[in-house]
């Protein structure tokens, strides 16, 4: 989307506002179906790692998510309070926390299995559609982040 018009730029023209619109509708999606887990959208996003791959090391986890540890210690620290996973210091470098899930952390993966598909539903768009969308956001994202 190239504009060399010079002046003004309405909503309209901007994606950056489309994609800001998305993200707040997501948001609207997942709050009623996260509420009962009593997880945030951030929480799901690091639960979904851990539940793919425990332990990991919060860096890891940061990175993945593009989160710093400024946000990302305090979350694991509720997710901790909450009793869905364990933080443990590196024995041999203690600026390295692992972080991993406790019993009640792997049968909440159960209890969210549904939330995907719901959160696809919602979407009005086909699977291929979806994946399509994903490629393009992922080639945006590397593009910006790396020009």
């Amino acid at each position: 989307m190239t504009d060399t018009r010079t002046g003004p730029v309405g909503l309209e023209q901007m994606i950056c506002f489309d994609l800001y619109a998305a993200n707040h509708a997501f948001g609207r999606v997942y709050q009623p179906l996260l509420e009962p887990l009593g997880l945030t959208y951030p929480q799901y996003l690091v639960m979904i790692q851990l539940w793919a791959e425990a332990p990991l090391r919060v860096g890891e986890i940061g990175q993945r998510l593009g989160l710093g540890s400024n946000t990302l210690t305090p979350l694991l620290k509720r997710l901790e309070a909450a009793g869905y996973v364990t933080r443990r210091r590196d024995t041999d470098d203690e600026r390295r926390v692992s972080v991993d899930l406790t019993e009640a952390g792997r049968k909440l993966h159960a209890t969210a299995d549904h939330i995907p598909g719901c959160v696809a539903r919602a979407t009005g768009m086909t699977m291929a559609e979806l994946r399509a969308l994903q490629a393009q956001l992922r080639r945006l994202s590397a593009e910006l982040l790396h020009p």
